[in-house]
């Protein structure tokens, strides 16, 4: 089944896939959890959890970095960040490689060979506007040709969208409808001049966290390298909870997915982290 331009795409699965991860109170993953301390909810109906696993499987990840003109100071750590992140990731993950500022546009195509994207990488200037929505709209369109099951957004970004032809309603709409987590790297300006900018981290901090995936602030840019490991080690250190939606209806609507933990005693409070829900397939 293949979308036309504009049109968004829609999954026809009998087996709905949960990524999760699980944080403590000082925001470091928790593993070693099983399956029965688990319960999920779509619409507020418990499902069955039907598979559920801990492994590290290989993901399909597409890194969507900003080159606009206020990244100049900031680029050779995102760069250098970016590579650290690959190089700390499973042999088996693949990659692509998006740049944007006025407009979004692919710098490498998927592939698991770090040494050609920092080939690449090393060519890069930044210049120009951001076009931050149009970017995540260009990266999730192309995971439709991904060849792993799991596939991630990572966006290295330092603040809000002043250039996109797409709104946010459009590319919210569209990371809804896709299976795609994203992850975020904020290098944001305290003391944002313009409302661009300003809200640059909320809309960050929604997408990412609508998808399972997070929002990491940097408050120093020297931290970045160990943040892209960071996330690196989140996303193969995740539980997958597999379910078949008991509602067999296909009609195309939003259903909310709720993940909830109940953790074996002696543990503090934790948090989880999964996408909010799916839209069911159509016909």
């Amino acid at each position: 089944m293949r979308a036309r331009p504009g049109e968004l795409l829609r999954m026809d699965v009998d087996l709905v896939l949960v990524p999760v991860t699980i944080t403590d109170p000082m925001n470091r993953l928790v593993t070693g959890l099983e399956a029965q301390d688990f319960f999920l909810y779509e619409n507020n109906n418990q499902q069955k959890i039907k598979t559920f696993s801990c492994e590290d499987a290989p993901v399909s990840i597409g890194i969507i970095m900003d080159l606009s003109g206020s990244m100049t100071s900031k680029l050779i750590r995102a760069r250098d960040s970016i590579l650290q992140f690959m190089k700390t990731s499973n042999p088996q993950d693949e990659f692509f490689v998006i740049g944007f500022n006025d407009r979004p546009e692919l710098i490498e195509d998927f592939t698991n060979s770090v040494d050609s994207i920092e080939a690449r990488l090393s060519t890069v200037r930044s210049a120009h506007r951001t076009a931050l929505l149009d970017a995540i709209y260009f990266g999730v369109s192309k995971m439709r040709t991904a060849k792993n099951q799991r596939k991630a957004l990572l966006v290295v970004s330092d603040g809000g969208d002043n250039r996109s032809r797409y709104t946010e309603a459009e590319v919210r709409s569209q990371v809804r409808e896709s299976d795609v987590q994203i992850y975020s790297i904020g290098i944001f300006d305290p003391y944002a001049p313009t409302d661009e900018e300003r809200m640059g981290p909320v809309l960050l901090n929604s997408l990412s966290e609508e998808t399972g995936g997070r929002l990491f602030s940097v408050d120093d840019i020297n931290e970045m390298g160990d943040i892209a490991v960071k996330i690196s080690t989140e996303l193969r250190n995740q539980y997958v909870l597999g379910f078949s939606p008991q509602n067999l209806q296909r009609d195309g609507k939003w259903r909310k997915v709720k993940v909830k933990l109940v953790p074996p005693q002696g543990l503090p409070p934790l948090t989880v982290h999964a996408r909010t829900g799916y839209y069911a397939p159509l016909h």
